[in-house]
């Protein structure tokens, strides 16, 4: 591990000088990967550094416990488990900052509800679901757009579509894809009766135009007129666009601009991003159970989490986390979750490594 920092940190240094370097300022792609780069291995290189501080006060202080003066050597025994202490916390650290990241965690996200069984209170509570992450992403600076919708009669959410974006969104809410389960008493139950009903969630890493390549020839554009609850726009123009990818059959609808070229753009973001988490999948598929993270595989078949209102309590069950705090998460508070789904990854990827 420790020949492996060593390393890191010479190309840290290799790339802090080039960063002076005037072919190198005059070249902004260049400049611009190289300064990525060095804020990837930031924390890592600081991390090693303090370790190697703590490393060197620890052998001086233990040079010094065999001293003869009593007040000496209960001083440098002092500072010597000090040391130790913070060695073995900053090499538990550097342990999990020497995983290797998923590319695509500093992406920004197209994030897809749907409503699941359960009705009209299915379709409202994917409309909570829309607006619980549209106060996580606000809370965290993420720029919100909303790409498509279709909303219900009364208000709820048969299909959204939302894109997040902002630096670390797609590690960040990834741990959201799969089943999304509520048990609470709907606005239309007269009885009082509680009532189970589900949505699904799927978080996709938006795609560049360099991820996807798509060849005009493979694409079935049609236009129509949008459909909805109403209003003047609807069905008037011809303004919708349904995009078809050929080759994987894949179909995105957007009709929520007034203009075609606005909604065709939206559509080809979505696409992009789908055929994007088609080839992860498939990808995914070849790699070993034993690489799998015990948080999940973020299909979203998968059940991974359920809103109980009755009891105030949130359950995730890929972890076996309860917080009785269900209000603050649908406001939008979800980081206690997530943190706790990432630390989970983390150990569970360091137990993998330490097994190969």
């Amino acid at each position: 591990m420790f020949e492996k920092l060593n390393e890191i940190e010479e190309n840290y240094i290799k790339n802090e000088e080039l960063l002076c370097d005037p072919a190198v300022l005059s070249d902004p792609s260049r400049l611009k990967d190289l300064t990525k780069k060095q804020k990837q291995l930031e924390e890592l290189v600081e991390t090693y550094r303090r370790w190697k501080a703590w490393n060197t006060r620890a052998r001086e202080a233990e040079e010094l416990l065999s001293a003869e003066d009593a007040e000496l050597k209960a001083l440098a025994k002092e500072e010597w488990k000090e040391a130790k202490d913070a060695l073995t916390e900053t090499e538990e650290r550097l342990k999990i900052l020497l995983i290797p990241k998923d590319p695509d965690d500093e992406k920004n996200v197209i994030l897809e509800l749907r409503a699941g069984t359960g009705g009209e209170e299915a379709a409202l509570f994917a409309g909570s679901l829309l607006r619980m992450y549209s106060m996580y992403a606000d809370k965290h600076g993420f720029k919100i757009e909303l790409l498509s919708v279709n909303e219900t009669q009364l208000g709820g959410i048969k299909e959204a579509v939302i894109s997040l974006e902002g630096t670390g969104a797609f590690g960040r809410i990834k741990y959201e894809s799969g089943v999304h389960r509520v048990q609470r008493v709907p606005e239309t139950e007269s009885q009082g009766r509680i009532q189970t009903s589900a949505a699904t969630v799927a978080v996709l890493p938006e795609a560049e135009d360099v991820d996807v390549e798509i060849d005009p020839k493979d694409l079935l554009i049609e236009s129509h007129r949008s459909g909805g609850a109403g209003g003047q726009h609807v069905n008037k123009t011809e303004s919708a666009i349904r995009i078809i990818h050929i080759p994987t059959g894949i179909t995105v609808d957007c009709q929520d601009e007034r203009s075609q070229y606005k909604n065709k753009d939206k559509a080809m973001k979505i696409l992009r991003s789908r055929i994007l988490e088609q080839k992860r999948a498939e990808q995914e598929s070849e790699i070993t159970s034993t690489r799998r993270s015990q948080v999940g595989s973020g299909d979203r078949s998968e059940r991974i989490r359920t809103y109980n209102f009755p009891q105030g309590r949130v359950t995730d069950h890929r972890i076996g986390l309860t917080l009785y705090k269900i209000q603050a998460i649908m406001d939008g508070d979800l980081d206690e979750l997530i943190d706790a789904l990432i630390t989970a990854e983390q150990a569970e990827k360091l137990r993998a490594n330490g097994e190969e």
